[in-house]
């Protein structure tokens, strides 16, 4: 697939206005907060960037991962070629331990996938929202492993996962999130 600037204007635009319906209003599950908290202000002070992969090459993500300089609080990668299911999440939860080793210098970072072939998360209240964009794509979040396990312990405090821990932790992602953060303040020993 080649470059396609009118599709990423898309792109852009669908993922805002989802954020908005989704991700920014109060959600019974999460205690009455919202499915992101944070979501909302960071696309207010446009602390969101989105930036696209649309082959089988990783240096992009790499670049990303390497070159990061705080102008955002998340980048999202949105991958036109990604790996299947299985083979993505795998090659993330790799690649987390990878920057965890430093092996990019930087271990402050965290990758979380988003997989069009991904189970529909029952807690988030999307179902009045409809795609027009039709090409498939996954999306790969970047973000600092430090704000978001500290904003995850201030989020904890205040009910937000009481209805939802057993579903975001089924897969042991949000463990291992943790133990990669107490590794990264020098708390834990390699896992």
């Amino acid at each position: 697939m080649l470059p396609n600037f009118e599709l990423e204007q898309k792109i852009i635009t669908e993922t805002r206005e989802w954020s908005a319906q989704a991700l920014e209003i109060a959600n019974p599950n999460y205690n009455g907060l919202p499915a992101c908290p944070f979501a909302k202000k960071a696309w207010s002070e446009d602390r969101v960037g989105i930036t696209f992969k649309y082959d089988a090459d990783w240096q992009h993500l790499y670049k990303l991962i390497s070159q990061w300089d705080d102008t955002k609080d998340v980048v999202v990668l949105i991958d036109f070629s990604p790996l299947p299911l299985d083979e993505l999440d795998q090659y993330l939860d790799k690649l987390n331990d990878a920057i965890a080793e430093g092996f990019f210098i930087n271990r402050d970072m965290f990758l979380m996938g988003f997989h069009p072939d991904d189970d529909e998360n029952e807690f988030l209240d999307d179902e009045d929202f409809i795609s027009t964009v039709e090409e498939s794509y996954a999306m790969i979040f970047l973000q600092r492993l430090s704000k978001l396990e500290e904003a995850s312990v201030t989020l904890r405090k205040n009910g937000y996962y009481q209805d939802c821990d057993e579903y975001y932790d089924n897969g042991g992602g949000y463990e291992k999130r943790q133990q990669l953060y107490r590794r990264l303040k020098g708390h834990g020993k390699k896992s």
